[in-house]
């Protein structure tokens, strides 16, 4: 999948310009938002997140220790802090193994194809916090796309046939924007039993506009639908309206409906537009909808991209891009005011082509992009449901080849116990659970983190260092820094500016 690389070298998180935007400002970021509900401070669960990021990747905080099978060259890999929200390396880690388990152990090799609901502004910051209602919306957007697949195929004399399809949930936009919106990766065609009793797949013939916009027209009534029968109205505001999200982090909801807005949330300049850059929106030529592209009254639906069958790689490169990570470092700078530059992945219609935050309100919207504790953002439906009765016999059964690399982690470091030795029924069924920190990197970028820089050797795990005492005398003798990152203390708020204005949803 990658293009081998002569080594590795781990990362080094003190130089990385999120770790230091972090690390500078985030006790400064927590106190004005407090400061903004009266002392009501963030959630628990996001505050863990930005200590334990800047723990990640640091020696101080753990390591695994690894030494040569020849010379006795030691090797040490720092413990990840397997965030779920915006660590660019845990993300990382987590879309090349979740892309390489769809590949190998989900996928038929059929055709895929990838659509991509948007949804209206007002509903993505519903959906942000209630995920049971955002898994009943992303229920009923699957239904319509697999249920039209359905009817399409009974035109070709195609009776009980049955579709798939693979959701992951994106909690983010371009402009790190809070911006839930729905990828589905989607069998293009159905599964119907032959007269043996086989799943025989029959692929969709070409698509239109026309046709996604049929599936559109049945996607957004329905979900109207849903939203009557929860009690949720999504036109005008009213004044007794409950807000779940209010109630119970109100910190975090203001910051949401700011990042919902395109709004600043937090100091004197809160309630004001995000500063741009960029050329003349003259001068930018404005992109008509592509063939397989639909809007309605704020949803839009994309499907023009599709995998056809045997392009394996090309297929674990769309999965990859639909779990990619919201942070990316290579597009982050500070300026000399001390301002962060998000360089946007292309430019928008207006002609805007960076964003400049400050500091804490980059912060801010970091903040509302970490999902709440144990839920999924991994759906699966039709066939390649865990309980579906065809699911035998459509999903590979066959186990990726093995490499017999320890489960040593991720890209950081997340280590556990193992052994470099060959391949093993045993080590099958752990892959099939999750992959090994070594061929996850050597599928993922090329490197063989198991190979010795030094030798012809083979490094193995020999333990996993976790005790403050043992591990402070370790890097001590190595001469390595033996304090764990914390962040820097809080700076005096800005002034406030006379027309600055609390956002909330409800201003809207």
């Amino acid at each position: 999948m990658a293009l081998p690389s002569a080594r590795y070298q781990p990362r080094r998180p003190g130089e990385d310009v999120l770790h230091q935007i972090v690390q500078a400002h985030f006790e400064t970021f927590r106190a004005q938002a407090a400061d903004s509900r009266d002392g009501e401070g963030l959630p628990r669960f996001v505050e863990g997140e930005f200590r334990d990021f800047l723990r990640c990747g640091s020696l101080a905080g753990g390591f695994a220790r690894f030494r040569c099978t020849a010379c006795g060259l030691d090797r040490l890999v720092a413990f990840s802090c397997k965030g779920r929200g915006f660590c660019p390396s845990c993300s990382g880690r987590r879309m090349a193994e979740r892309a390489a388990h769809l590949v190998d152990h989900v996928f038929p090799d059929v055709p895929v194809r990838q659509w991509v609901l948007s949804l209206p502004y007002r509903l993505r910051y519903r959906l942000a916090w209630d995920h049971d209602l955002c898994r009943a919306v992303v229920a009923v957007y699957m239904r319509a796309v697999l249920g039209w697949l359905r009817r399409r195929a009974q035109l070709d004399d195609v009776a009980d046939g049955r579709g798939g399809a693979v959701a992951v949930l994106q909690r983010f936009g371009g402009a790190l924007n809070l911006n839930v919106h729905v990828h589905a990766l989607v069998l293009d065609g159905v599964f119907a039993k032959d007269r043996t009793g086989a799943a025989v797949f029959h692929p969709m013939r070409s698509l239109s506009a026309l046709d996604v916009a049929e599936v559109l027209a049945t996607v957004e009534p329905r979900i109207a639908r849903l939203l009557d029968r929860q009690g949720i109205d999504d036109g005008d505001d009213s004044a007794g309206r409950t807000d779940p999200w209010t109630d119970e982090a109100p910190v975090l909801a203001g910051l949401a409906a700011a990042s919902v807005q395109g709004r600043v949330a937090l100091g004197c300049q809160r309630g004001t537009r995000i500063r741009r850059l960029g050329v003349q929106a003259n001068d930018v030529e404005r992109r008509p909808l592509g063939r397989c592209h639909a809007r309605s009254n704020g949803f839009d639906l994309h499907a023009g991209l599709v995998v056809p069958a045997g392009q394996r790689e090309r297929l674990e490169r769309v999965c990859r891009y639909a779990l990619r990570p919201p942070v990316a470092r290579d597009r982050l700078s500070v300026t000399g005011a001390g301002q962060v530059r998000l360089q946007l992945r292309q430019p928008w219609a207006d002609g805007t082509t960076h964003l400049v935050f400050d500091p804490v309100e980059f912060l801010g919207r970091l903040a509302v992009l970490v999902p709440r504790p144990r839920i999924n953002l991994l759906l699966y439906h039709g066939v390649l449901g865990p309980r579906a009765a065809w699911r035998a016999d459509v999903v590979p059964r066959e186990a990726t080849p093995t490499g017999g690399q320890p489960r040593a982690g991720d890209t950081t470091g997340q280590s556990g116990p193992g052994e470099v030795d060959a391949p093993t029924p045993d080590a099958d069924r752990q892959r099939a659970r999750g992959w090994l920190w070594a061929d996850l990197m050597r599928r993922t970028f090329g490197f063989d983190v198991l190979a010795c820089p030094r030798c012809d050797g083979r490094l193995r795990l020999i333990a996993l260092i976790d005790q403050a005492p043992v591990i402070q005398k370790i890097l001590r003798h190595l001469g390595l820094p033996s304090e764990i990152p914390v962040p820097r203390p809080a700076r005096a708020p800005p002034p406030e500016h006379p027309h600055s204005a609390i956002l909330d949803f409800g201003s809207w």
